[in-house]
């Protein structure tokens, strides 16, 4: 046995030594190639971080020269009797900020669409509805929340993110956050608030609506002193045609859907006048039946709401957006058990048949592993600090890299399904920051003097 040990040893050794010189020269001359040519492909390689970096430089420039950004606390009064539908209108004057840059300004100048901030806080049991934006809009937007919300109170405030620990997580305060993604494809719509509740005009008072804001704000007044959550809605202003042509996708599911064909090209007239001098009349197709009933007809109800709801959905503005929340508080006082009172929200939005909201398993503060479990401590610190950063410079998923689908369309009336002033029906929450006086206009003929 020894023997044929030492006998397959030595020729396996051997078979490694004649390959190796096998492939001797071919090395060689590859990397001969390599040596002299790589100048050609270089261009290639370097050109989508090239062109990543120098946008970040040029963007950064511009940003810091001509934007400064600023945060506005909302107060809504004690009895907001402005349906939902309110909010809807905001949200479409809001859509005006739109204003995308040319090719030169975006390359040359480093111009970019600014976001809006639609930030829901909770700080020690109280809560705070906040929205972020440029300074030199903050007319159009108290212009349009005064259009629907005449008894609101608005104030710059400093940015509540700056007044916690900036290491977080550290030895005192513990954090917890994920962000969100859709379920299917986002010409899909979410849960809306019209879906809440039966519109009928015997009964359209604002006590019969059911807020779904309840559930998050009497969830908000239990956070004890110490405790905070933050949620967050960047929203983007975009167009139909120019950063997503989405119409276009949800037509092409509803075609999906309804199992409408696709039209047959006509025949090139070329082609139609060859046929007529070769046999003397034009070649005659099997033509298939047409059905009696379209498509549209034979779709369950269940298929018919699904379309209906795609087609509604891309009928309206939209805007990019990203969503993400952050559970957070000293360690003392901190019970991960409240990062559901967020979740719970979101779910109310989904629905089986049309769309819903989860948790992008990729930023959730938590990770475990099979093979590396010594580098699970490190991956989740790693995981916190990444989200604190995004959360606090208001950053997309996985800044800077690009986070694709994860980064989604919601049109005007889901954005205010998931961002509105709480009505009479959530007045029992004491959790909120109201206005504690209604302001009136001054009589005429004051004088002034």
């Amino acid at each position: 046995m020894k023997i044929l040990s030492t006998v397959f040893e030595q020729s396996f050794l051997e078979i490694i030594r004649n390959t190796h010189l096998m492939l001797l020269p071919l090395f060689q001359v590859l990397w001969e190639f390599i040596k002299s040519w790589w100048w050609v492909f270089a261009p290639f390689i370097l050109f989508a971080p090239f062109r990543f970096f120098w946008l970040q430089w040029r963007n950064d420039v511009w940003c810091t020269k001509n934007v400064k950004m600023i945060l506005l606390e909302i107060k809504p009064p004690k009895e907001v009797l402005t349906p939902i539908k309110g909010m809807e209108v905001v949200f479409s004057g809001l859509w005006h900020l739109y204003d995308p840059p040319n090719p030169r300004e975006k390359w040359l100048d480093g111009k970019m669409q600014l976001p809006l901030g639609l930030e829901m806080v909770s700080i020690g049991g109280e809560s705070h509805f906040f929205i972020r934006c440029p300074e030199g809009n903050r007319d159009l937007v108290e212009s349009n929340l005064y259009s629907q919300y005449p008894d609101l109170e608005i104030t710059e405030v400093q940015d509540y993110t700056k007044f916690v620990p900036q290491d977080m997580p550290n030895k005192d305060w513990e954090m917890w956050g994920c962000d969100y993604e859709l379920l299917k494809d986002d010409v899909y719509p979410i849960k809306t608030y019209s879906k809440f509740f039966e519109e009928k005009p015997e009964i359209a008072k604002e006590e019969k609506r059911i807020d779904p804001m309840s559930s998050l704000l009497e969830g908000m007044a239990k956070f004890k002193p110490g405790e905070q959550l933050w949620i967050q809605i960047i929203a983007v202003p975009m167009s139909t045609y120019v950063e997503d042509d989405y119409a276009k996708r949800g037509q092409i599911e509803v075609d999906k859907l309804v199992k409408r064909p696709k039209p047959k090209p006509s025949k090139p007239i070329i082609q139609e006048a060859i046929e007529v001098m070769v046999t003397g009349e034009p070649s005659k197709e099997e033509e298939k039946k047409e059905e009696i009933i379209p498509p549209e007809m034979k779709l369950t109800p269940g298929e018919r709401e699904v379309v209906s709801a795609i087609e509604q959905k891309v009928g309206k503005y939209a805007f990019k957006c990203s969503i993400r929340f952050i559970h957070l508080g000293k360690r003392d006082v901190y019970f991960g058990g409240k990062k559901t009172i967020p979740m719970g929200f979101f779910d109310q939005f989904s629905t089986s048949n049309l769309n819903g909201l989860k948790p992008w398993l990729k930023t959730i503060t938590k990770k475990y592993t099979f093979w590396l479990w010594f580098l699970d401590k490190r991956r989740v610190y790693m995981r916190k600090r990444n989200m604190f950063r995004n959360y606090v410079n208001r950053f997309g998923p996985f800044f800077p890299k690009d986070a694709g689908k994860r980064v989604f369309v919601l049109n005007i009336e889901e954005l205010a399904s998931l961002y509105h002033f709480p009505g009479r029906m959530v007045t029992a929450a004491p959790s909120i920051s109201r206005v504690e006086a209604k302001k009136g206009e001054a009589p005429p003929g004051l004088p002034t003097e």
